[in-house]
Formats: C-alpha cells, structure tokens, sequence
C-alpha cells in the first residue's frame, strides 16, 4: 500500500474525497483541479490517491484537468479528427503500442520547443524571428503528419483540412506508388546531372 501522508517517490500526494475535493498532503491544503494545472505547468510531479480505497487516480485526474481546459474558450489544443482518431485506437491492435509513441513524439517537441526557445534568446527580437518561428511550427506539423499516419493512413487528415472519405486501399496505394515513382524519377535526373558536370571537367 503506498504512502500517501506526504510524498510518494519524491512526488507531492493529493487526495481525493467523496466529497470530490482535493487535498494537498505537502501543503496541508484543499487544491483545486486549477491547481493541479499550474502545479503540472510548474513541473510539480503529483500523485492523486482516492482517499478512502488508496487507488491511484492520477490518470483520470489529469484527464479532468485536459477536460477542463478543453471547455475554455480559446484554449483547445487537441483537433476534433485527432480525438476521433484516439478514440479509433481504444480496443485496436495497435492500441498497446499508440501510449508510448504519444508520448516519445509529444518528448520530442517539447524538445524541439525548449531548442526554439534558446534560438529566440539568441536571437533576440531581429529580423527573421517570425520566419523561423514559422518553420518550426510547419516541421512541427510535418512531424505530427507523419506519425498519425504512420498508425491510419488512410483515415487521418490535417486538422485544417476538411474532413474526408477515406480513401479506397487500391487507390491509396496506387498515388503512394506514384510518388514514389516520381520522387525515384527526380534523384536519378540529379544523379545525371551530376555526372555531366563531372564528364565536363
């Protein structure tokens, strides 16, 4: 059974109540849903046990917690065909396999974004800041892209895209194929080209 009187491997302990609140163990004090946010935003790591079984409902907590800033205006992070798509995943055969892909892609923006933010300190406010921004943000996207489609290629489309019939299989395969085909086409031109210049010497 784990402690749950102060911290729990280093983590500060909340309990939940029947009566749905929320209490701090490392502050001796009733927490809010809210406060949970900042506490994450902060880089508090937590703990949420339910007071009177001990279960650990930290997941169903932190989902509260996305719930809840999903419902307020203008702060929607998660597109309506991604949710869609998540929601596609429970029950899957690849569902084993989407929680720890989630969250090495999110690790690795968030890691893309911290090396954004030393550039900008370097940077500083001058010429080129919103281009290079805007970059990142598109190698973001393309990223994003290609891991949703990796799992549903033939599902997923861009959240700024309207939605649309999924594709047949046949013809999916056939315009992949093509571009392939084209993508083969353009490296052997540039090899030629290369080996032109190269006789020309």
């Amino acid at each position: 059974m784990a402690d749950t009187q102060g911290a729990d491997d280093g983590r500060v302990v909340i309990k939940k109540y029947a009566n749905r609140r929320l209490y701090n163990t490392a502050s001796s004090s009733y927490v809010t849903l809210e406060h949970l946010s900042d506490m994450v935003k902060q880089g508090v790591d937590f703990v949420v046990y339910d007071a009177k079984t001990n279960e650990d409902i930290t997941r169903t907590v932190l989902t509260q917690i996305i719930f809840e800033e999903e419902s307020r205006e203008g702060q929607n992070l998660l597109p309506i065909q991604f949710l869609r798509q998540l929601i596609g995943f429970y029950g899957n055969s690849m569902q084993a396999f989407l929680p720890s892909y989630l969250e090495l892609s999110l690790a690795t923006f968030a890691e893309q974004q911290e090396r954004m933010r030393a550039q900008f300190a370097s940077i500083g406010q001058g010429k080129g800041l919103g281009g290079a921004y805007e970059d990142q943000i598109r190698q973001n996207l393309a990223m994003f892209d290609r891991a949703m489609k990796m799992f549903s290629p033939f599902a997923y489309a861009r959240p700024e895209e309207p939605a649309k019939a999924a594709p047949e299989p046949a013809a999916s395969a056939a315009a992949a194929s093509d571009e392939t085909l084209d993508a083969l086409k353009r490296q052997m031109a540039e090899m030629q080209a290369q080996i032109e210049k190269l006789a020309k010497r």
